[in-house]
């Protein structure tokens, strides 16, 4: 699966000030498909599948879920962010939840979906069945503190699952295979120009190479193999692209050192070598993933 590339929507100017049920739309209608090779890529080394059950940290707006459920497992999600979760929803529980589903319906996907609200998550089923696999596919190892929530959501999600049970980490590839970190670079100068300088977590900062055996480390996981995935970021204009990116969040820190007018603009500069003659933008970047077991 290769990203689309995607136009602004509904003509919505790109520099207009973004409330987070904007940015929640911008993330599922514009950025979140760039990281569909990865959703591939795990699942097929996975081999999810009907037997799969699975529970996904930081599920989002739910595309990592409805590719999972469209091969056939079962599928939790669980979110902090109530916009991002909403839209989850509408794409796989639009007309009944968990356990209304009927058997007849025409959306057998639906029927193996579960979503829930930050905290707590349960047991797949009514019969309590364990999850066999958990996966993290929002990318840790680019913003300071982007991992401090995550190892306590393992720990707790991991006496969930039976024992011997696969966990997916994700995260992005080194800076130099990545071309969005020269984007990216723009959000911390912007912060460093706070004053007095802010460290505060979401801040960007260059990926390590061990973040992702770090995270593993500390939640009590045994590494059990790794793979590189080629997700370039492909978009249909700037516009779309400055949309796009803030919605990821790693800039954030950078709009509250300066303001968001400031921060796209510069962005937009910063894309300027990544537009093609017909205006597209194109960023080939490579994710990490490291596999994990209970």
């Amino acid at each position: 699966m290769t990203p689309t590339l995607v136009r602004n929507q509904l003509g919505a100017d790109a520099s207009a000030p973004a409330d987070a049920g904007t940015r929640a739309r911008d993330w599922a209608e514009i950025q979140e498909r760039m990281l569909a090779p990865l959703y591939e890529a795990v699942y097929d080394r996975m081999e999810v599948g009907a037997a799969t059950r699975m529970l996904s940290l930081g599920c989002g707006s739910g595309l990592a879920m409805l590719v999972a459920a469209a091969r056939g497992a079962h599928v939790t999600g669980v979110d902090s962010d109530r916009d991002r979760l909403a839209l989850a929803r509408a794409r796989l529980l639009p007309d009944a939840g968990w356990d209304d589903a009927p058997a007849h319906s025409p959306h057998p996907a639906r029927r193996r979906a579960r979503l829930l609200e930050d905290g707590g998550p349960a047991p797949i089923g009514a019969d309590g069945s364990p999850y066999n696999l958990i996966t993290v596919f929002e990318p840790i190892g680019c913003a300071a503190g982007d991992s401090e929530g995550l190892v306590p959501a393992l720990r707790s999600a991991v006496p969930l699952a039976v024992r011997g049970a696969t966990v997916v980490l994700t995260g992005w590839g080194p800076p130099e295979r990545c071309a969005t970190a020269a984007v990216l670079q723009v959000a911390a100068r912007l912060a460093d120009t706070a004053r007095p300088p802010r460290t505060e977590p979401g801040r960007w900062r260059p990926t390590l190479r061990d973040d992702l055996e770090d995270v593993a480390a500390r939640a009590g996981l045994k590494p059990d193999g790794s793979g590189r995935v080629s997700c370039p970021f492909g978009y249909a204009d700037v516009g779309s692209a400055v949309r796009g990116l803030l919605s990821t969040g790693l800039f954030d820190a950078a709009v509250r050192a300066t303001d968001r007018s400031q921060v796209e603009k510069e962005v937009a500069e910063a894309l300027h070598p990544y537009q093609r003659e017909d205006g597209t933008v194109w960023m080939p970047n490579v994710f990490r993933y490291l596999v994990c077991v209970t």
